[in-house]
Formats: structure tokens, sequence, C-alpha cells
């Protein structure tokens, strides 16, 4: 028996093998970033509609996977993407992040410098800060842009 034959003959087998193949490649490739996902997700619901005999016939299978996949694209596109994008607020790209330190000059929302680590680092304040820290003060690193230390007064 050839391959085609074999296809030919399963059906639902083709959809799932389809799905397992979209859902490795979306996960080893693309990381859960694109639609491939949900074509895979699509073939699978397919697959079961053809094990049930609710759908049979090449051409009603390819329209409920396109249906199917539109659907699903639609109904997890949004929470997906939440997903993607959730996180705990917090900046974690340096370790330098939330250490308290004295400011070595004034610092202002344009300039203004602190001690960390015996060096002395370019500061100015964060967002929304509009009172300067003054020489010697203590204050919390909030963030760190390029070589500048982005902070706030410590509490």
């Amino acid at each position: 028996m050839s391959l085609f034959e074999y296809i030919a003959g399963h059906h639902a087998e083709a959809f799932y093998f389809i799905a397992g193949l979209g859902l490795v490649v979306e996960l080893t490739i693309t990381g859960l970033s694109g639609p491939l996902l949900f074509v895979a997700f699509a073939s699978l619901v397919t697959g079961v509609l053809i094990d049930l005999g609710i759908i049979s016939g090449w051409e009603t299978e390819i329209l409920a996977l396109g249906i199917l996949s539109a659907g699903i694209t639609l109904l997890l596109w949004k929470p997906f993407k939440n997903f993607q994008n959730s996180s705990d607020g917090s900046d974690s790209s340096s370790d330098m992040i939330g250490k308290q330190v004295p400011a070595s000059a004034e610092i202002t929302a344009a300039s203004g410098s602190i001690r960390y680590s015996g060096i002395n680092w370019r500061s100015r304040l964060a967002e929304g800060v509009s009172a300067p820290i003054a020489e010697g003060q203590n204050c919390v690193i909030t963030a760190v842009d390029g070589n500048i230390m982005i902070v706030e007064a410590a509490e």
C-alpha cells in the first residue's frame, strides 16, 4: 500500500498527523507566536469530527478545517496574546534594579549620578518623580536605560 492510498483511506489520521506536525513546528521553531497553532488545533478537531462520523469527504473536511481554523483563531488570539505579554510588571533586565544606593551628585529629571559597586553611574529621576534627590541621599534603582540608572528616592 502506498502513502497516498493510506491517506485516502485514513482521513482522520492524516488530520491528526497535520495537527501533530503543526504543533511540533509551532513549539520548536516559532515559539507559540504564529497562526500555525490554531491550524493544528483545527486539524485535531477535524480529525475527531471525522472519527465520530459527523463529516466525511475531502471537500467537507477541508472546509471544516478552514472554518474551524478561523473560529479557533478568533476565539483564542486575544487570550494567547495576553498570555504571551503577561508579566508581574517588575523589570528584571538588570540585577541592579531594586538596589538602594547613595546619590553621588544631585539627581534631577535630566542628570545626576549614583554610587554603586565603587563606580559613579549616570542617573536621572524616574517618570513622574519631580523632587530632585540631593547628594548623599539614598535612592532606589527602578530601571536601567543603557548606561543610565533610573532612580527614585528611597523611603
